[in-house]
């Protein structure tokens, strides 16, 4: 995520802890927080993909996705 929206999300974290936001600045910062939280998960998914567990035996295993 860029410097620019990161500072964006700050302000209006600030701004919000001074006075109540206006609507637009309410949407504007629930729309910066999903793609925050996006991308957030974007990378917690690619760390998770290229870990391996070593067993009691000294074999190496990919992590497996957890099944719903």
């Amino acid at each position: 995520m860029e410097n620019s929206k990161l500072n964006r999300i700050n302000e209006l974290a600030k701004l919000a802890k001074e006075r109540s936001l206006t609507p637009e600045e309410v949407s504007e910062r629930d729309a910066l927080r999903k793609e925050y939280i996006a991308e957030w998960r974007r990378g917690a998914e690619l760390v998770l993909e290229s870990t391996y567990i070593i067993g009691p035996d000294g074999k190496k295993r990919k992590l497996q996705k957890k099944a719903k």
